[in-house]
């Protein structure tokens, strides 16, 4: 549906589509317009990827076979009983079902080749018996990861899970290809689409520490409610010996407040608080890090680092059991992690600031402090698509986004379709110019022969290909 209503031409040939599949019901001959219209449109979604080759793995091997068997038995039926299977055949394929049908009929095998995998990862973890820590939350996790291994790795021998391989078949591959017989420590990171995903993954790779980042409207469309990710990420704590949480998160706060009244082990992070047992405030553009009372350090802030991240980072290598004077003394050692907030100097003198990897309001809104605060005498601009997957929030979301990214740069460059018209809205409201363009090549084709030394730009956000 993106698609279908994402342009004019698309929106016509749609409706071409439907008028075909109403008249076929008289005149079945006409199903194959439909079909047809299925087949072409909608317009400017192509069978190959517009960013990147497309990766035959095995199961999207089976999925295109199955697929195209269910293609290839409509068209038999539809020729053997043409009225009412060529019109129910057009329909299907103008409607797209078809891979969902076929990802349905292959569940149980992808299920029974999942079930091995784990198996194995499972007894992986047994032989190899490091302190798990499991890190959730709506953002942050990829980066508290990469901060607590980068402070532990001075002292003992750690493994994270690579890159955002974070469910429960790339969990289990980080194990079964990375855990070495030493490890010391595996940080598992553990992202979710629902209840029970979590809670299934630690049945299996119980964490020792379990941390949580940060909670906000990342997948809302698929939760409904912010209160049902709360749920869905606080299953990581059911099996820890020690929960880290980020109390500057009015809605963790009251998750440690229930965790503490139950009994459980609990320390907290934050950077606005200070009566946590780890915090790493913003004092007059320094970083001053408290653990456990005691002030361990004011530094310069790393460029590109969240506090709350570190603080988080911080606890969870304090609750297994690391000395603070240590882990302050690696500080200098952690580094922002690549395509998130990470700052360089393109060869034209531009400054970059990437934060493709980011799709949430409150990383959005630290990507503009950043860029407002660069030392440049020339324009600032945001590339950005927009935010996606917010539900009903979506739309007013992006543009707070827009007003609060005019008030940074002088414009803004919009990368598709999907949040234009929020984008717009906000960015106009806010007085700054407004530039679209179809896809992110474009947009880096607008900065290269727009900006120059002295200019910076935020990439904000870079959508997968199945947006328009």
């Amino acid at each position: 549906m993106r698609w279908w209503t994402s342009s004019p031409g698309s929106l016509a040939l749609g409706a071409l589509g439907v008028a075909a599949a109403v008249a076929a019901i008289a005149v079945w001959p006409l199903a194959a317009v439909t079909g047809a219209v299925g087949v072409a449109g909608p317009l400017g979604l192509s069978v190959r990827g517009r960013t990147s080759a497309l990766v035959w793995t095995r199961r999207l091997r089976t999925l295109g076979v199955v697929s195209a068997a269910l293609l290839a038995a409509m068209g038999v039926g539809a020729a053997l009983s043409p009225a009412p299977m060529a019109v129910a055949a057009g329909i299907v394929v103008l409607c797209g079902p078809v891979v969902d049908a076929a990802v349905a009929i292959l569940a149980p095998v992808e299920e029974r080749l999942a079930v091995r995998w784990v198996r194995r990862a499972r007894r992986r973890l047994a032989q190899v018996a490091p302190s798990v820590v499991a890190i959730t939350g709506s953002y942050g996790k990829t980066s508290t990861k990469h901060h607590l291994a980068e402070l532990l790795a001075g002292s003992m021998s750690v493994v994270p899970t690579p890159r955002s391989f974070n469910n429960r078949l790339g969990l289990a591959m980080a194990i079964n290809d990375h855990l070495v017989d030493g490890t010391r420590v595996f940080i598992a990171e553990m992202g979710t689409y629902g209840r029970g995903e979590i809670r299934s993954m630690c049945s299996w790779c119980p964490p020792d520490v379990a941390v949580l980042t940060a909670i906000g409207p990342v997948h809302l469309e698929r939760f409904r409610t912010i209160e049902r990710i709360v749920e869905a990420k606080a299953e990581v704590t059911e099996l820890a010996r020690v929960v880290v949480c980020n109390v500057d998160d009015e809605r963790l706060d009251g998750l440690a407040r229930r965790l503490r009244a139950a009994g459980r082990e609990v320390l907290l992070a934050a950077s606005v608080r200070d009566d946590v047992d780890v915090q790493v405030e913003v004092v007059a553009e320094r970083w001053r890090i408290v653990v456990r009372g005691r002030e361990r350090l004011v530094t310069t802030p790393i460029p590109g680092i969240q506090p709350t991240n570190l603080a988080c980072a911080l606890a969870a290598a304090v609750a297994l059991g690391a000395d603070s004077d240590d882990l302050v003394g690696r500080i200098e050692h952690v580094a922002p992690v690549p395509n998130r907030l990470t700052v360089a100097s393109a060869p034209s003198g531009v400054l970059v600031v990437d934060d493709t990897y980011n799709a949430n309001p409150a990383g959005a809104g630290a990507a503009l402090e950043l860029l407002g605060s660069l030392p440049v005498d020339g324009r600032r601009v945001v590339i950005t698509p927009g935010m996606v997957e917010l539900g009903t929030r979506q739309r007013t979301e992006n543009e707070a986004f827009a007003g609060a990214a005019a008030r940074v740069a002088a414009a803004i460059v919009v990368v598709g379709r999907t949040n234009v018209a929020a984008l717009r809205r906000g960015a106009t409201e806010g007085g700054a110019e407004v530039v679209r363009v179809a896809t992110r090549e474009r947009a880096v084709e607008w900065v290269r022969g727009t900006l120059a030394r002295g200019d910076a730009v935020l990439y904000e956000n870079d959508l997968p290909d199945h947006y328009p």
